[in-house]
């Protein structure tokens, strides 16, 4: 049984393989299994990494670090690819306060620590791994622990002992602050729900339809080409039927007359201005301009060849040319008003109304090749990877500060993956990922970090807890919890935030999950989604550099 031991126990590539796999796979099994509903997930892996090595099975320093890096990259590059299309889009309206608040929450976190670390006098690498630990979030452990590495060569376990310790009970913390903003400001979730849908009618943005008969004397004998420029609203004219009864798709040469009545797609916050301007609503269904052109189809295309991406959809004169309406574009699961100023990116699904003829036309333009969104699209991976190291290596000088600044492994490829999302189709870059393969990149890169932490930290882990690291709970604890409440009531109390809203808020602000399943749980709705997925990205990005900030003006 030398060879089984010398596996387990010994070195070499076999000896590290096979311990990163059973431990990622004992700690994925490990996770769910939930008490009171909550489970640490994939954090499990930490923990068991943290087990195997305090009884020696650990694995070779070099190995080691190289997996761990590596894991970090593919996850916070992939978040990067999946966040980086709303990254911008975040700022605008209520997201504006939204983000506000949720800087708070990251900036006072870094207060409460460091008056933390000049009370205790703890080392700056503990308290920093607390604070990590304590708004579970890993890509901060990981620009930490690079951060120290850069200035003093060592891998500085002290800061993922302080994050594991804290971890646990940094989740916990994260739900209690949720459950006692409710009780504090005695909200009732069936309020709240009828609330938000009032206000979801009100503000809802996705596309919708309606039939309108022309009124307006200024539009008669106005081509629509020349109607889209006289009011600033996103509209399209499907269908127009004449006063003689004779019904054509609208293209931007078509000339509209008094009595005319169009099929109009818009959105819906701004129908009413439409429909004021062009006439007046008429009691006239879908499934009426459905009967009327039996001749039309409608079919929706998927756009998969690269040469659309980044184009705007006017750039391809689909009416004109081919005698078909663009009446919508879904994208991620949106529908969106098929404007001519609308770019087009790879994945969309266009929605083309026309002859049987000229639909398969435009389906031979756009592509329609479902086979080649199955296909694996490596190249902006490996592209933003190699642009993302070359950033993250880049050190920036700042008064005060010892050492120069660098986004490191961490930051650098998430900023780049966030960028090349975003304006990749602008550059003829196909970035479209299909949302298993984003989730698998990011789980298998995580999962590679947590293993790799666990097995690195775990030789002094019981000995530091049992000799005063079981105080660094309740340090984390206090970085979790008062953030967390201090802005959850003015959140509340002064903005008056829907409470659905509210935990998106906290569990996007804290980068978590667990609390994040715990909030659509309560709400019954996608409220909480929205508010973490508007607050994550800046979130993420303050939480990476805060971290190395940390540890470069305070060691």
């Amino acid at each position: 049984m030398e060879w089984l031991s010398e596996l387990f126990f010994g070195s070499g590539i076999g000896h590290s393989i096979l311990l990163v796999a059973v431990v990622i796979f004992i700690g994925i099994f490990l996770g769910k299994i939930k008490i009171a509903g909550i489970s640490l997930g994939i954090t499990w892996i930490l923990f068991v990494g943290i087990l195997f090595s305090h009884f020696n099975m650990r694995m070779d320093a070099t190995a080691l670090h190289f997996l761990k890096e590596f894991g970090l990259i593919l996850f916070v590059y992939s978040v990067g690819l999946q966040v980086g299309p709303g990254f911008f889009s975040s700022f605008k309206k209520g997201g504006v306060t939204l983000n506000v608040l949720a800087v708070l929450i990251v900036l006072l976190g870094v207060v409460v620590t460091c008056v933390l670390y000049k009370v205790t006098g703890l080392p700056v690498t503990t308290m920093v791994g607390i604070l990590s630990g304590a708004v579970t979030n890993t890509p901060g452990l990981g620009a930490a622990q690079q951060a120290y590495y850069d200035v003093t060569g060592n891998e500085g376990s002290a800061i993922a002992m302080g994050y594991a310790v804290a971890y646990p009970l940094g989740v916990v913390g994260i739900i209690l602050a949720i459950i006692l903003i409710r009780y504090i400001f005695r909200i009732n979730c069936a309020k709240e729900n009828e609330l938000m849908q009032n206000q979801t009618e009100e503000k809802v943005a996705s596309a919708t339809h309606v039939s309108l008969v022309v009124k307006n004397p200024a539009l008669f004998g106005k081509e629509v080409e020349e109607i889209a420029h006289l009011i600033d609203k996103k509209f399209v004219i499907s269908r127009v039927l004449h006063q003689n009864e004779e019904m054509e798709i609208a293209h931007s040469r078509t000339h509209l007359e008094e009595g005319d009545r169009l099929f109009v797609i818009a959105a819906q916050q701004d129908l009413n201005p439409i429909i004021a301007f062009i006439g007046e609503k008429i009691d006239m269904h879908r499934a009426d301009w459905v009967q009327m052109d039996a001749n039309l189809v409608p079919r929706r295309i998927v756009i998969t060849r690269p040469e659309i991406n980044g184009k705007a959809l006017g750039e391809l004169h689909l009416r004109g040319g081919f005698g078909v309406n663009v009446t919508r574009v879904n994208r991620s699961g949106v529908d969106l008003v098929a404007s001519p100023g609308l770019e087009l990116q790879f994945g969309d699904r266009v929605t083309v109304v026309g002859t049987e003829k000229s639909v398969g036309n435009v389906e031979k333009v756009l592509g329609n090749t479902l086979r080649r969104l199955r296909e694996p699209n490596l190249t902006p991976i490996f592209l933003g990877i190699a642009l993302g190291i070359l950033l993250g290596s880049i050190p920036f000088a700042f008064p005060g500060i010892p050492q120069p600044v660098k986004l490191g492994l961490a930051g650098g490829p998430l900023i780049v993956a966030i960028l090349i999302s975003r304006f990749g189709p602008h550059y003829k870059l196909v970035t479209y990922t299909t949302m298993s393969a984003n989730l698998m990149l990011r789980e298998v890169g995580i999962a590679l970090f947590l293993a790799c932490v666990g097995l690195d930290a775990g030789s002094g882990f019981v000995e530091t807890v049992v000799n005063g690291g079981y105080a660094w709970i309740g340090y984390g604890f206090i970085i979790t919890f008062l953030p967390l409440i201090i802005v959850g009531c003015i959140a509340r109390g002064i903005y008056k935030l829907n409470y659905f809203t509210l935990m998106g808020l906290i569990a996007g602000s804290t980068t978590d999950p667990p609390a994040l399943a715990y909030s659509n749980g309560v709400a019954g709705n996608d409220l909480p989604s929205v508010g973490y997925a508007t607050v994550y990205p800046l979130t993420m990005f303050l939480r990476v550099l805060t971290a190395q900030l940390l540890v470069l003006f305070l060691i």
